[in-house]
């Protein structure tokens, strides 16, 4: 069994709003979630916008505190960690941002910011860190002259593969893809998705592929977690979506996936209306209100996350 790379225990993320004299309001956005990676895998999160999957991301890396819980990387809880020792753990684990724009600083030129993480954790000569600079662009796809111009003068796509390389400037264990080709273009996601898959091979990572597409999820990962207002309601083996049986919200997704065939004729959407508020959670089962299969207990008991089969694990009452 390949080790355990990555683990979070019952995790919970409250960012508090605003407190009246009558009243506090908070948001949950993730909530109870457990979940674990192992090294060398692919584990895509996948769920509609605003679920929690960013957050839940950025927890893991400990760029957010938790609430409450625990997260184990290489096993240690980061979160026990001293200064020193989160600063040097870092090097294993970096994040890939949705927005390669927003992520790459326009004052600065490539050569600059893919420098930048082997100044800061000091290791290199001037020599060394040109000859590995020079390197990573190799390895996304980008001729050598990208070096001496600036963000602004490349595409999107283009722009992705330099958020890519400095990534894995540091040579992680782990990286956490965070909606990193929900800005390109059809075409240029296929590049980028295929890139991802080169480099895994190439450098033996590991991953977390968060996207609110299912498609693009299924193409790159080995395991599938679905999250549905801040809580996990399915994780299993990737080949187990092409199954029926399974969670009402993950039917739902596979469901609105786009099919390349103009004959086909979709169906009437099992979905209906829009996600609750999180500030305003329904109680028992969030899903309750959007699903067709909803009976009593859904509205009063929240389901327990537990295992239906090998790797297979569901929050349902019906299933």
């Amino acid at each position: 069994m390949a080790e355990i790379l990555l683990e979070a225990r019952k995790v919970t993320k409250i960012f508090p709003l605003k407190t009246t004299w009558t009243r506090r309001l908070q948001v949950a956005a993730v909530t109870d979630v457990s979940l674990s990676l192992q090294a060398g895998e692919t584990l895509g999160l996948v769920g509609e916008s605003g679920c929690g999957k960013s957050t839940l991301g950025r927890l893991l890396l400990a760029l957010l505190p938790p609430t409450s819980g625990e997260i184990w990387f290489a096993g240690r809880n980061i979160f026990s960690l001293s200064r020193s020792e989160l600063r040097h753990l870092r090097r294993q684990m970096q994040i890939v941002f949705q927005d390669p724009y927003s992520s790459l600083n326009p004052r600065m030129t490539i050569r600059q910011i893919l420098e930048e993480p082997y100044i800061i954790h000091g290791l290199g000569s001037k020599t060394e860190r040109r000859d590995w600079v020079a390197s990573l662009l190799h390895d996304v796809g980008l001729p050598a002259e990208a070096l001496h111009r600036y963000p602004h003068e490349f595409s999107g796509g283009q722009r992705q593969r330099l958020g890519i390389a400095r990534a894995l400037a540091l040579k992680p264990h782990l990286v956490i893809a965070d909606e990193p080709v929900s800005a390109l273009d059809v075409s240029v996601q296929a590049q980028v998705l295929n890139l991802f898959n080169d480099l895994k091979g190439k450098m033996g990572l590991t991953y977390l592929f968060i996207s609110h597409d299912l498609s693009v999820i299924s193409h790159v990962s080995d395991r599938i977690a679905v999250m549905y207002l801040g809580r996990l309601v399915e994780v299993a083996p990737r080949q187990r979506y092409g199954q029926r049986g399974l969670h009402p919200y993950t039917e739902a997704l596979l469901d609105a996936v786009p099919v390349a065939d103009p004959a086909f004729r979709r169906p009437v959407p099992r979905l209906q209306g829009d996600p609750p508020s999180p500030v305003q959670i329904p109680p028992g089962c969030p899903f309750h209100p959007r699903c067709p299969e909803a009976e009593a207990i859904c509205r009063e008991v929240v389901p327990e996350f537990r295992p239906v089969a090998a790797d297979h694990w569901l929050s349902c009452h019906r299933r």
